[in-house]
């Protein structure tokens, strides 16, 4: 990085953190603090209105802003093609406010790199085959976590025992998956982190309660750390490359295999795949584990008796 991009480094370093020391920007763009302390000299000389405590460190003013920044024709159809996606994806609230931030960006720029971008606009385009799962349940998880109050809620779970129950969970993240928004909430029935699919959940209330959440606190790929079980597949040669072409969110591993494609698979218990690997048909070979062969060959034989029964009562 040369000296001119390190100081425009700087700065936005100090717009967005009230003080820096001298050694933590030393070490973040990986120069001495002798240096640094020189490039701060340099930015007070030319006009930038520099703050600095011995101990505390470095700050900006407060009210001193950037100018406005300058866009590349690709981080500026990056920026609209991400705003495209927003709307298309959150509730009216944000869609709103993706649109208006398009606009702003469209409005700003040059004439020449307008035009480009524009031309590029309408050559790209990201199209959601699923809109917001119950825009109204997602903005008002958007609000609990902003205010960090426990929500109650009724869950339809999709298999087990548990049926139909009654959770109280406080919100921590929001995170969109194939098509589908999960909550990531600590629920107090389960006494643990669990993640709730937003088109489950019904009757949604928020509480008067208040939580914290933990500060390791992290979001990680929607159940991914509950994912224990290894499940293989074979599947034979005449339909590899569809399968390729339409990967389960649970496959973690795949190789060439004599008989056709070996797929290896993550899950939290063997239902979670049970209906993926059934529209494949007699063209699948699951190698493991046991339980899963058993109940693909269980949904089998109940599929047969099904249309058995429909011919012999024609």
């Amino acid at each position: 990085m040369n000296r001119t991009d390190r100081l425009l480094a700087i700065l936005l370093e100090l717009q967005a953190r009230k003080w820096a020391r001298a050694e933590d920007l030393a070490d973040t763009f990986e120069v001495s603090k002798r240096t640094i302390y020189r490039d701060m000299l340099a930015l007070s000389e030319s006009g930038v209105p520099v703050v600095s405590i011995p101990g505390q460190g470095y700050s900006l003013v407060e009210g001193y802003f950037l100018p406005p920044l300058t866009f590349s024709t690709d981080e500026a159809i990056m920026l609209l093609l991400g705003t495209d996606f927003v709307a298309q994806n959150f509730d009216a609230q944000y869609r709103r406010a993706a649109q208006s931030a398009g606009h702003k960006i469209i409005t700003v720029l040059p004439d020449q790199l307008r035009r480009e971008v524009e031309y590029l606009e309408s050559s790209i385009r990201f199209i959601s085959f699923s809109g917001p799962s119950a825009p109204e349940t997602l903005q008002q998880l958007r609000r609990a976590i902003i205010q960090r109050r426990t929500v109650h809620f009724r869950y339809h779970a999709r298999y087990g025992e548990d049926g139909v129950t009654l959770r109280d969970a406080d919100p921590y993240a929001l995170i969109h998956v194939a098509g589908t928004w999960m909550l990531t909430a600590y629920c107090h029935l389960r006494h643990d982190n669990r993640n709730f699919r937003l088109d489950r959940m019904e009757e949604l209330v928020i509480l008067n309660q208040t939580f914290t959440r933990p500060p390791d606190f992290k979001i990680q790929p929607s159940g991914q750390e509950d994912r224990t079980i290894v499940v293989r597949a074979l599947f034979d040669h005449q339909i590899a490359r569809r399968v390729q072409e339409s990967p389960s969110y649970y496959q973690v591993a795949q190789e060439q295999h004599p008989e056709g494609l070996l797929i290896t698979f993550t899950v939290r218990q063997p239902n979670d795949i049970l209906t993926w690997l059934l529209g494949w048909g007699s063209h699948v070979h699951v190698l493991e584990p046991e339980s899963l062969r058993e109940m693909l060959a269980h949904e089998a034989q109940g599929i047969l008796e099904n249309h058995f029964r429909a011919i012999v009562s024609k």
